[in-house]
């Protein structure tokens, strides 16, 4: 038996993981980037076959992870994780840097940015793990506290996308217990 609740119990950030270039760009909502390596500083970030971004990380090289704080609008979750880019320009009105690399990096609501060539990637399935060396970083804001996936659950109820390596049809969840029995 598989208690899908326990897969909760694993610490995730959220991120915004974005590529491109000044012409064209896209980014997705994310919560499955780490870091793999100290010395070269490497990190890894899984995408979606089907996302509309794997395509602009294939011919750059390279992208970006925006670290999102607590107080992010829900509107970049709406924008970032729920909306496709083949359908919207989801970086259009959006604060935007440009990388080393030239890859677009999302400033709105983030607490620090990466920018990560692409040293190697792994086609896992339905996702593919791109691992990318560090190119450059900085802190945007020291006082904001980068948000966790728990607190996104919990504190802003949100749901993983069913792109999301972390997507479980709530179907396959136990129910939960009345107010009364807790």
């Amino acid at each position: 038996m598989i208690s899908f609740e326990a897969l909760f119990k694993i610490s995730y950030g959220i991120y915004i993981v974005s590529s491109g270039n000044k012409d064209h760009g896209n980014g997705f909502i994310s919560n499955t980037v780490f870091q793999v390596t100290a010395e070269p500083p490497q990190f890894a970030a899984t995408c979606n076959k089907n996302n509309f971004t794997a395509g602009f990380i294939q011919q750059t090289g390279a992208f970006s992870v925006s670290v999102l704080h607590k107080e992010a609008s829900p509107d970049l979750f709406g924008r970032f994780g729920f909306r496709s880019g083949k359908d919207i320009d989801k970086l259009e009105g959006m604060d935007l840097a440009y990388g080393e690399t030239g890859v677009p990096i999302v400033l709105n609501d983030c607490a620090a940015w990466l920018e990560l060539r692409v040293v190697q990637t792994i086609d896992a399935g339905t996702h593919f793990i791109y691992i990318g060396e560090l190119v450059q970083a900085a802190v945007l804001d020291e006082t904001k506290e980068p948000m966790s996936y728990l607190y996104y659950r919990e504190a802003r109820r949100g749901v993983a996308p069913k792109n999301a390596p972390t997507y479980i049809d709530k179907s396959k969840l136990a129910p939960k217990p009345p107010a009364s029995q807790v």
